[in-house]
């Protein structure tokens, strides 16, 4: 089916063509949100009324006219219709849309993948300071991230996922401050606590491993401790490096990688951020005030123009911020996302008008942001707000220990980014159509369990793929079939969106479309070329809800648990 919407695009291209020979408009059908009305939908009649200057409806039909000369029209589409104001509605005949099982089963692990591109695109996500535990926001960053890195990996696009942190900043020195003070006998409450300390237990775990001499290694580094309490420089690159695999731990328990790690020290070590004020101040947009040195953003469509370097010499966080998107774009990189909290909303107008500042040809809206909101987490009814771990804040690793990885991941991309979201402990943990990612799983779990009794029996599984298709005509097929088919448009739209949760809402509508054919039809029937057709299409749902939990990071697992088993009724069972 697949290839027959490609043949009917371009159908409908000759079409418009046809009645407006000067139209630039595009080729484009919707999914109906009336199932009852058709399988595609087209809105070119309405489109090109008002420059033809003739009604919709008159212009639907000459549409209509112009596609029934169309070879791939008189092929695949039963019926067209005109609705409304001017919609134009198609019936696909029961060969197109069965067309698509093959088409998954015999692209498999691929379908819905695109072609390798020279696209090359950076995706910066988490970039937590080694200050203490990934709080849920990081959580949110790195399930929101990691599903985009793999959005354009389908897309055929060369992604490199890059964590960006402060080794050397303010939050490092009080990071220093609070093992000095752990390592001095000191603990928060006692008058000798410093005010600005770290209080998690976290703070003495790195002071006992650093008496003790330990050599600690995270992914971009490794440090052995002198156990001396007056190394002050070394008790701090022990509790970067000690914080740091701590970080890769929770990542990994996450299944969440990096290809690089970006320092902002180096930014400074490497003369980037003086390289980036002569660039600036070269540019003739810099100006300066009160003793401090500006930046004109303002002419880019910043609210105000912004400090770059105060009175006192030091530079504001918004020049390296400008020189490591610049050292972003000399390393090729095409298209940069970032990935951060809400509250940094501010920086992309004056980020952005950095680069503009800096004239080195990046190009306009570069990088694109995706802006995420914390993440309130509910147990027992209550709103739970501390962990020991950390002192003041839920961590990723309580939430993964209280359900699951594929539970985190699937939640946390189940809404848009930049909506609020509570996750639900009770909510996770249940097995039953309530939980989404259950709901999902547990449908890729039915399918192998029909497909294990189908073996069981002697059926060949490698023959499915030859499997009489114009035997699937029951409505639930249909309907299974055509959601099968927008999958790989659903993974192109995701991809230029930014919009993983897209992926995760397909999925659940996959799932029902599956649980209601489960509940409407028996698959190990006695007239075996059904039960071939049925298998094969069963085969093509749980390939494609197994592409799909991959781009999101979830298992595709083929059994439940018990509870869940419990719940089952076998294929011959159901009615």
């Amino acid at each position: 089916m697949i290839q027959a919407k490609q043949d009917l695009l371009r159908a409908l291209a000759a079409a418009i063509h046809d009645v407006s020979p000067d139209s630039t408009l595009a080729a484009v059908y919707e999914s109906p949100r009336v199932a009852a009305h058709g399988d595609l939908a087209c809105t070119a009649a309405m489109q090109l009324a008002k420059p033809l200057r003739k009604n919709p409806r008159e212009v639907a039909q000459a549409l209509i006219d112009a596609l029934m000369r169309q070879e791939a029209v008189q092929r695949l589409v039963a019926a067209m219709e005109i609705a409304g104001p001017g919609f134009i509605n198609l019936r696909l005949n029961a060969a197109a849309k069965q067309a698509v099982v093959t088409e998954v089963l015999t692209g498999g692990e691929h379908f819905g993948r695109q072609a390798p591109t020279a696209s090359k695109v950076l995706v910066e996500f988490v970039s937590a300071n080694p200050t203490g535990p990934l709080h849920l926001g990081h959580a949110r960053q790195a399930a929101l991230g990691d599903g985009i890195c793999n959005l354009f990996e389908t897309q055929g696009a060369q992604v490199t996922r890059e964590f960006y942190y402060n080794d050397a900043g303010v939050q490092i020195a009080t990071l220093t401050e609070s093992v000095v003070a752990r390592l001095n006998g000191h603990q928060p409450g006692d008058a000798q606590w410093p005010e600005k300390a770290y209080n998690g237990d976290y703070i003495a775990d790195i002071a006992i491993d650093f008496l003790a001499q330990k050599t600690v290694s995270a992914d971009d580094r490794s440090f052995t401790a002198s156990g001396h309490v007056t190394d002050v420089d070394g008790i701090r690159q022990f509790a970067v490096a000690y914080l740091r695999r701590e970080q890769d731990l929770d990542l990994q328990a996450f299944g969440v990688r990096f290809d690089t790690y970006f320092l902002e020290s180096s930014l400074y070590s490497s003369g980037r951020v003086d390289d980036t004020v002569k660039r600036l101040k070269a540019s003739g947009k810099t100006f300066e005030e009160g003793g401090a040195l500006w930046l004109r953003t303002t002419d880019y469509g910043d609210d105000k123009d912004r400090v770059m370097q105060k009175s006192d010499g030091s530079y504001t966080y918004f020049l390296p911020d400008v020189a490591y998107h610049l050292n972003k774009f000399e390393r090729g990189y095409t298209q940069a996302i970032n990935l951060q909290g809400g509250d940094h909303h501010g920086t992309i107008a004056r980020v952005r008008a950095g680069l503009q500042a800096a004239a080195m040809g990046v190009p306009l809206g570069y990088p694109d942001y995706v802006l995420n909101k914390m993440v309130t987490v509910m147990k027992g009814g209550q709103e739970v707000k501390i962990s020991k771990r950390a002192g003041s804040y839920v961590t990723l690793r309580d939430l993964i220990a209280w359900t699951s990885k594929d539970a985190v991941r699937f939640f946390l991309l189940s809404r848009k980014a930049d909506t609020e979201f509570t996750f639900d402990v009770d909510l996770a943990l249940k097995q039953n159509d309530e939980n989404p990612v259950f709901y999902v799983q547990y449908a890729h779990a039915r399918i192998c369990s029909v497909i294990q009794q189908f073996a069981d029996k002697n059926g060949d599984v490698a023959t499915l793929p030859q499997a009489n298709l114009a035997l699937l005509t029951a409505p639930t097929e249909a309907a299974l079939m055509l959601k099968l088919a927008e999958y790989p448009q659903t993974l192109a739209n995701a991809a230029t969106s930014l919009s993983p949760h897209d992926v995760s809402f397909y999925l659940r509508d996959v799932a029902g479309l599956f649980h209601s054919y489960y509940g409407a039809e028996r698959f190990l029937v006695d007239d075996a070329e059904l039960m071939r057709a049925r298998l094969a299409l069963l085969v093509a749902t749980r390939q494609v809800i197994r592409n799909a939990l991959t781009v999101l990071g979830v298992a595709a697992p083929e059994s439940m648990n018990r509870a869940a088993e419990d719940q089952t009724k076998t294929a011959g069972e159901t009615a």
